[in-house]
């Protein structure tokens, strides 16, 4: 569902539309929107490149994304974030893991993996509980975890 921002660009995905805004050329947000959103493009360079790289990545889980990302939120929330760009494709990793390199708690890497401005390209996806998938987008079920259940197997994760 749309936060009521203005999107730069609406993207079909097989996960359903995305929303992007961008802010001086940096990708600024991505959003899971409701099946009912309709896409549109832009002719701005920087979101013709971030929507060029958002469907290079569903047709070929084997690339990556190089945006510029203007990521809004802590400094401790940037530090988890930085930690989850070194998580590489068909990995994942737990959210004790990532608490134990950053000297902080499993709740306080989910926080910050929920407040996740920009997922897919600040992978929250690939972070995962000990004793399964765990959340995505502060969602334990329902859509969302569908979402994120489809870009571990996109990626080649088996849970």
């Amino acid at each position: 569902m749309s936060s009521g921002r203005e999107f730069q660009f609406v993207s079909d995905s097989p996960i359903g539309p995305l929303g992007v805004t961008l802010m001086h050329g940096r990708v600024q947000g991505v959003e899971f929107l409701d099946r009912r959103s309709k896409p549109f493009a832009s002719d701005d360079p920087a979101a013709l490149e971030a929507q060029r790289q958002l469907q290079r990545y569903f047709r070929d889980n084997a690339v990556g994304f190089s945006l510029p990302l203007q990521l809004l939120g802590t400094d401790f929330q940037k530090r988890v974030w930085h930690a989850l760009t070194r998580i590489s494709r068909g990995r994942v990793r737990t959210y004790g893991e990532i608490a134990s390199e950053l000297n902080t708690s499993p709740r306080a890497v989910g926080n910050a993996c929920r407040a996740n401005p920009v997922p897919l390209l600040v992978p929250c996806h690939r972070v995962i509980s000990a004793s399964g998938i765990g959340g995505f987008a502060g969602a334990t079920r329902g859509r969302h975890l569908e979402i994120k259940r489809w870009l571990l197997q996109h990626e080649g994760v088996c849970l």
